[in-house]
């Protein structure tokens, strides 16, 4: 497979599982589904390096489809939990967080590398997979509570808005730097 491939496999993958989510509801399922289907966001990387084809496109292309994935979970859970403002303003998170960087890139020039912020999107998909699981087992256990997901779906906008938030800052720093330094 190539890369791009792997990438459009995980797409697939996430938006499959939202599907049946919104047709079974089970938290537990979407959760370990999610959490198969997001190891193809790491994988793609790792096979374009692997057979030499890391392209400019191809990183696109995975942020694009990261934003998709994002979209189809959301929404999933918006639906089956009415958790519609939660997930806007959980996806809002994620949006903002991208675009801090990708805007400031259109200005001056900036590494991936100096970007570390507090909930990244690696510890946005553990977070997600991991509260969808707890909800579930505590379905399956008889003690189910809207307020676990209800909850945890609420920090996770708080957290992902707070990362925003963050480079957002971060950026506008480096944009007036960058400000300074220009007669």
């Amino acid at each position: 497979m190539t890369p791009n491939q792997v990438t459009a496999s995980g797409l697939v993958l996430v938006a499959l599982s939202s599907a049946a989510y919104v047709y079974h509801h089970s938290s537990l399922a979407f959760g370990l589904c999610l959490a198969f289907a997001f190891t193809f966001d790491a994988l793609d990387g790792a096979v374009a390096r692997r057979t030499n084809m890391s392209t400019k496109a191809g990183g696109y292309f995975d942020a694009v489809v990261d934003r998709y994935q994002e979209l189809a979970v959301f929404a999933a859970i918006g639906w089956v939990a009415d958790l519609w403002a939660i997930a806007m303003f959980a996806f809002a998170g994620g949006i903002l967080t991208s675009y801090a960087k990708a805007r400031t890139a259109l200005e001056i020039p900036v590494k991936n590398d100096g970007w570390p912020d507090f909930f990244e999107r690696m510890e946005r998909l553990v977070f997600i997979c991991v509260l969808l699981a707890a909800d579930g087992v505590a379905t399956a256990m008889g003690a189910a509570s809207p307020w676990i997901l209800a909850g945890g779906f609420s920090l996770y906008a708080v957290l992902a808005n707070a990362t925003a938030l963050q480079r957002i800052s971060r950026a506008f720093a480096m944009l007036k730097r960058a400000d300074g330094k220009q007669p």
